[in-house]
């Protein structure tokens, strides 16, 4: 179907600010915080939402099954990302992107190949982020300076890639079955164009750091997913889409609470 002009003009706006307002975060407060908030439902809702608007909720709610497993994909991405793109500079943003979307690809493959329904989707990935939490445990936390990165170049680059990508997945969800629209929906739309961004102006270690914490606010991501496969075929994508927020807040905020219950049970026994 031709999609309005009006359509492309809002995921355009929302993919910028998304970015956007990650990057204020690593800076302002920390790569570990923005690492946590990248697992929040930006960039799949964006992709859910416009799948569902231009094609049907149905075909939408039936990707986000799919969706589901794919955050491995996802997590598989930033292994390959952190694996390669060890040095600064450009030539490391390349080499990690490389890395990175051969390993999104080749966890795609494997993936489309299989009928997941929304318990073994959910299983998958949570099997998913504990191997990837238990293989990032050494990486060490270095955090962003606070120099400034929001140029008029950093913003073309971030709004070109986050642009490029939500604009791809949500045209191929018109050719591809819904396994696979489903799985690329999953790619990290906003945390991306992010890595790129802190990459080029501060190095490969607090980019580093940012993909160590991705695994853990994954749940918030689950959560909005499994919501969306459920609602949006019954109460359209709408409601659906306050259903998935609502439903991922909530998890945020009990995840917060209990790593700082955690953290402070540490702290006294130390």
């Amino acid at each position: 179907m031709d999609v309005p002009l009006g359509w492309q003009l809002v995921k355009l706006a929302v993919s910028i600010g998304m970015v956007l307002g990650l990057g204020a975060i690593a800076v302002r407060v920390s790569p570990r915080v923005a690492g946590l908030l990248a697992g929040y439902p930006l960039g799949t809702a964006i992709a859910l939402f416009f799948i569902g608007l231009e094609l049907s909720p149905g075909f939408a709610a039936e990707s986000a099954v799919h969706t589901l497993a794919g955050f491995t994909a996802t997590l598989a991405l930033g292994g390959g990302y952190l694996l390669c793109g060890r040095r600064d500079g450009l030539t490391g943003v390349l080499a990690g992107t490389a890395g990175g979307v051969v390993a999104f690809l080749a966890a795609s493959l494997v993936l489309t190949q299989i009928e997941f329904n929304r318990v073994t989707g959910t299983l998958t990935t949570l099997v998913a982020i504990a191997v990837f939490i238990h293989l990032y445990r050494r990486v060490p936390d270095r955090p962003a300076s606070r120099q400034r990165t929001t140029g008029w170049q950093s913003l073309v680059m971030r709004a070109l890639l986050a642009s490029a990508i939500i604009f791809t997945i949500t045209g191929l969800a018109h050719v591809l079955p819904a396994a696979w629209a489903g799985v690329m929906a999953a790619f990290p739309v906003t945390m991306y164009p992010f890595l790129v961004i802190l990459h080029l102006t501060q190095g490969a270690g607090p980019v580093a750091t940012v993909i160590k914490h991705y695994p853990a606010g994954l749940g918030s991501l689950l959560c909005y997913a499994l919501c969306v496969s459920l609602t949006y075929d019954t109460l359209g994508i709408a409601l659906g889409t306050l259903a998935g927020f609502g439903v991922a807040t909530l998890w945020l905020l009990i995840w917060t609470r209990v790593r700082a219950w955690r953290q402070a049970r540490l702290a006294t026994e130390t």
